[in-house]
């Protein structure tokens, strides 16, 4: 969370800033993951394959939730950075044989590097909005069995995220929105017995924010 926060500021505490809109978005929401393979490789568990059923359990702690900061180039065209702090749990303590704890709780985080286009005026005060981009899985990979124990943040793979919603202004300053945030992220993690674990996993938010315009 404190990266993302020193990227958004690098980027956007620039004198070229003071010419365009800077929006600075807080979101959280309901947040979900179909099942996806994992694959283990490890000499000292043992090599596995097998398919896990994912959860979000958005709001139990730690909550899951996002922060971005957009930079508006005109009327209908932005960039900018999100980080997302998705999470996934197997579904119902569904682990295979020899497992204690496989799950990305603290969470799954990608940081990507976005591109919006909206359309402002078009739907009078509200404004919808599409975007996507691409950036970096940083997941807190949480890994035991009965032989290690692999607990921490790790740079696992590449990652993209899709956006489509729709703002709506409180005032000059403040606004609201609600938006469909989808999220693929690609993660080979490194085992603390020297192995790695590898899965693939997409997520789906509905989420619900507010932004600060200045």
């Amino acid at each position: 969370m404190s990266r993302a926060l020193t990227l958004i500021a690098l980027i956007f505490m620039t004198p070229a800033a003071a010419a365009a809109q800077v929006e600075l978005s807080f979101y959280g929401g309901v947040q979900s993951a179909p099942s996806s393979d994992v694959s283990v490789r490890d000499d000292v568990i043992g090599d596995d394959d097998f398919s896990i059923s994912w959860e979000g359990r958005s709001s139990s702690a730690p909550i899951y939730y996002g922060i971005r900061a957009t930079r508006w180039r005109s009327d209908t065209f932005g960039y900018g950075l999100d980080f997302a702090h998705n999470k996934i749990y197997p579904e119902d303590g569904e682990l295979p044989a020899g497992y204690e704890v496989l799950e990305f709780t603290d969470g799954l985080n990608t940081l990507t590097v976005n591109a919006y286009h909206r359309w402002n005026g078009a739907f009078g005060d509200l404004t919808p909005y599409v975007g996507g981009g691409i950036g970096v899985a940083i997941p807190h990979v949480e890994v035991t069995n009965g032989t290690s124990e692999t607990f921490g943040y790790q740079l696992t793979g590449p990652a993209a995220t899709w956006i489509a919603g729709a703002t709506y202004p409180i005032n000059d300053q403040w606004s609201v929105f609600g938006e469909y945030k989808g999220t693929f992220s690609a993660n080979k993690a490194d085992l603390d017995s020297g192995g790695t674990v590898e899965t693939d996993v997409f997520t789906n938010a509905v989420n619900m924010g507010v932004s600060f315009n200045f």
